[in-house]
């Protein structure tokens, strides 16, 4: 078997183990300015995919998820629950995606075996094939085939941010857990209307390779009641969104921002403030943003 066939083989089967193992991963989550400790535990029980995520630091926080039901709940706010197929949490988003669809953008390489949390890895870089979006160095157990940590790579290779695992413990106990914790009165589902046909007068005309649009919206902002509209793209392992708003006094011609894997770009095209944000580079979020071309009689049709 070549080397790229057997590194992709580790990603199916640490994709394998972690949907279907009940299992409870103690880990950290790695940034430049922050180390967050929180505990992630799943099990399938019923044929439903339970998780939870509890932050172990700080004010109390944690999501739980039922089957493709996410409840929230957060300091400060009323608790809630959409309908989706991913937390919106620090985990590895190469957790929560379907990896049969990663081979058209990136490549797998093996970079040979090591040792996390006391425990035998074998170590996979996920690489793409383009430089419009980062890369992933995974560390999987040699067992349970499941991640033991996930760092995230800018296009120079220096890491951006980590999910590191400190103890791994695999039970059936856990579905026991979540099945009890499945039970107790969640907030009903928040139907969040996707607006996929509405038309936004404006598209993005050169899109990196494999981000396809996944949501669109219109709405205002809280604090200044100014509508604005925005679009989704993903390529199954990084998204970002483009806003789309009127331009006012505020408004800066060209404003960048990088925190971590987090990128924002924002500028001034005719009557329009264009701002792009998300887990990309920042080239790629000045591409797309001056991509952006408006329709004819629609917003920002002066540039």
């Amino acid at each position: 078997m070549a080397a790229k066939d057997a590194a992709f083989d580790l990603v199916e089967q640490m994709d394998s183990a972690s949907r279907e193992l009940s299992y409870e991963l103690s880990y950290i989550h790695v940034r430049k300015n922050s180390i967050q400790p929180l505990r992630f535990r799943h099990a399938v029980v019923g044929g439903k995919s339970l998780g939870h995520i509890l932050y172990l630091s700080g004010p109390s926080r944690e999501v739980i998820r039922r089957g493709k039901e996410v409840s929230y709940f957060e300091p400060g706010l009323d608790a809630f629950t959409i309908e989706s197929g991913q937390i919106v949490a620090p985990l590895p988003s190469i957790m929560q995606t379907n990896v049969d669809k990663l081979p058209a953008l990136y490549n797998f390489v093996s970079l040979g075996r090591a040792r996390e949390a006391g425990m035998a890895t074998n170590v996979v870089r996920v690489s793409p094939k383009d430089e419009s979006r980062y890369s992933y160095v995974l560390w999987i157990e040699d067992n349970s085939h499941l991640l033991l940590r996930a760092d995230v790579l800018d296009r120079d290779g220096e890491p951006l941010e980590q999910y590191r695992v400190t103890s791994l413990a695999i039970t059936p106990k856990i579905g026991q857990l979540l099945s009890k914790l499945a039970e107790t009165d969640v907030p009903p589902v928040v139907h969040v209307p996707t607006n996929k046909d509405v038309d936004m007068g404006w598209e993005v005309s050169s899109l990196p390779t494999g981000f396809v649009p996944v949501y669109r919206n219109r709405h205002r902002l809280m604090l200044t009641s100014r509508p604005v509209e925005s679009q989704m793209f993903s390529d199954g392992l990084f998204s970002f969104s483009v806003y789309v708003a009127d331009a006012d006094d505020m408004s800066v011609r060209e404003q960048k921002v990088r925190l971590g894997r987090r990128t924002m770009h924002s500028i001034v095209k005719g009557s329009a403030e264009i701002t792009v944000v998300g887990d990309i580079p920042p080239a790629t979020a000045k591409a797309v943003a001056e991509s952006v071309r408006f329709f004819s009689g629609k917003q920002g049709n002066k540039s």
